[in-house]
């Protein structure tokens, strides 16, 4: 019987950037002197008296750090006075109709309504109330572009623009791509209001390089924290609500322990000098607040698609028409291939696609490795325009940083062992420029997380296999009326609560998915009305079950 889960964790809930934390968040004055500089910084302590000569003179590890302390938070306080400016904070509601009110399903938990109720018919049948919602946003350019999260806005009735001097300004969305999870507001403000972001080239940033997040998180106008970048190369997956498989994943995200709260959605992640590096968009967290791990959409993804959205209204997302998977040591020895070989192995071309009008061909062998069923034999590409690509990730993230519809990919990829090369020009992803993605994506109506050594152990495993432990299951959703088992078991994963002892979900029609990104992946193939099998592992055997795809439910 299907158990629901009191406790969601791990990557499935990503909680809206309109949702994220608390440790660090401050809410700073309108202080000191604009512009102020690093070099600007309140004077050192008095040097002590010369000591004898015979004296070893004290150095103290705090006065040591003093001037370091002081340069650093100067230089806080000038990227505040900097950046503040452009961040605006954005208050949204929606009036819904509908006859049994709940609480709304808004992207990774996007902030509780405060309810307005317009009462009901004389049957009771029907009740009209308030959702509202913040966020956060910025100043693109002078003519009044404003850029935020696409879940923020989308289905809004009114936006409200509010800036750090007071300003305030009615704002219309004119441009959505829920792909990427972007969006352009225009506010009518005279251009001398209006103060553009700096950007930075998000290629650059490092791996412990220090950022600072200003947004309006919990509605706490102007607030600032800071961290450091903790990850680079991460992939977000979308979802509309917390329990439903989404076909959108953002690649190239940046990972940053930079305190990110309920409200920060649509905000900016800058550098020590102030530019824009990222859009704060999601966290993964067991609660609706921070736990250190946020996500930020890149600003080289931003500075790409935002000049399509003030233009078009939309962006069309480049498609080459494959489903795949990294080429590991195993599976290339498996091929006849170097075990040092890498790649991003076709499992599937889709018809009628760039890739199949290419001539590339997905795998057409199952071999059993670590005990689990495994597609191979398809081609690998191993360089898009001379540049490496080391798995499958590598590729998605050429794709969302450098291509576009129209443009014409040389790809380098093995087939059989032998180098070879071939031209192929982008499509448009189908059904990327529509801003509706509830009707387009097909919906299975769960949420997982990556199985690991120590959960396999946990649930009594002889080997850990790959696969998605099924997490919950939304009820009448086509998991739900599939049979899947969701888990049930309380158990703590390094530090933090997840559940256990659900269904293991390890290929979608015989492509092997090891995460919830892959199976996003695997299920982009397909529409709603398609049917799927399932290979899972139930009770420590292996079993499969046939899901009819559903459309996923408008909010």
């Amino acid at each position: 019987m299907k158990r629901k889960a009191l406790i969601i964790t791990s990557f499935v809930l990503i909680f809206s950037l309109a949702a994220c934390n608390t440790a660090t968040t401050v809410n700073l004055p309108d202080s000191t002197a604009p512009n102020a500089t690093a070099t600007e910084s309140s004077a050192a302590p008095a040097a002590p008296a010369t000591p004898e000569a015979s004296e070893k003179p004290a150095t103290g590890a705090s006065e040591l750090a003093a001037p370091s302390l002081e340069t650093l938070q100067a230089a806080y306080e000038n990227i505040y006075e900097q950046v503040l400016p452009s961040v605006v904070s954005i208050e949204v509601s929606a009036t819904v109709t509908e006859s049994a009110p709940s609480l709304p399903e808004f992207p990774f938990g996007f902030n509780l309504p405060e309810e307005n109720n317009q009462g009901e018919d004389q049957n009771g049948n029907q009740q009209q109330y308030q959702e509202t919602g913040a966020g956060s946003g910025f100043v693109w350019d002078t003519e009044g572009h404003i850029v935020t999260n696409n879940h923020v806005v989308d289905g809004m009735d009114s936006i409200r623009v509010r800036f750090a001097d007071g300003t305030s300004a009615d704002a219309e969305v004119i441009g959505q791509d829920a792909a990427s999870d972007l969006a352009v507001l225009k506010v009518d403000l005279p251009a001398s209001q209006l103060t553009p972001i700096q950007v930075a080239d998000s290629t650059q940033v490092k791996v412990g390089q220090l950022v600072v997040a200003i947004g309006n998180p919990f509605r706490l106008n102007s607030s600032m924290s800071t961290g450091i970048v903790s990850g680079l190369g991460r992939s977000l997956a979308l979802e509309s609500d917390s329990q439903a498989t989404s076909t959108y994943t953002i690649p190239d995200v940046i990972q940053t322990d930079a305190a990110i709260n309920p409200g920060n959605s649509g905000g900016v992640l800058v550098d020590i000098e102030g530019r824009l590096i990222g859009v704060t968009s999601a966290i993964e967290s067991p609660v609706r607040a921070n736990s250190g791990v946020g996500y930020v959409i890149p600003s080289i993804i931003v500075s790409k698609i935002v000049p399509f959205l003030i233009k078009d209204g939309s962006y069309q997302q480049p498609y080459i028409g494959i489903t795949g998977t990294d080429l590991t040591a195993e599976i290339a020895q498996a091929m006849n291939l170097d075990a040092a070989t890498r790649g991003a192995l076709i499992i599937d071309v889709n018809p009628a696609t760039p890739a199949e009008k290419a001539g590339l061909q997905g795998s057409d062998k199952t071999v059993k490795i670590d005990g689990q069923d495994r597609r191979l034999g398809g081609d690998v590409i191993i360089a898009v325009d001379g540049n490496a690509i080391n798995d499958f990730e590598d590729l998605t993230a050429y794709l969302a940083r450098y291509a576009n519809v129209g443009q014409t990919l040389n790809l380098t990829y093995l087939r059989n062992g032998k180098e070879n090369q071939v031209s192929l020009t982008l499509a448009a992803r189908p059904g990327s420029a529509s801003t509706n993605k509830s009707a387009s994506s097909p919906w299975l109506g769960l949420s997982g997380m990556s199985m690991n050594d120590e959960i396999a152990q946990a649930m009594g495993l002889k080997n850990t296999p790959a696969g998605v432990l099924v997490q919950q299951i939304q009820s009448g959703s086509p998991a739900d009326k599939a049979g899947l088992r969701g888990s049930y078991k309380p158990y703590e994963l390094n530090g933090e609560q997840v559940l256990i002892g659900g269904d293991i979900i390890t290929a979608l029609d015989g492509t092997s998915v090891a995460s919830m990104n892959e199976l996003a992946s695997a299920l982009s193939a397909y529409k709603a009305g398609d049917k799927v099998e399932l290979s899972i592992i139930r009770d420590g055997k292996q079993t499969k079950l046939t899901v009819t795809l559903a459309e996923r439910p408008q909010k």
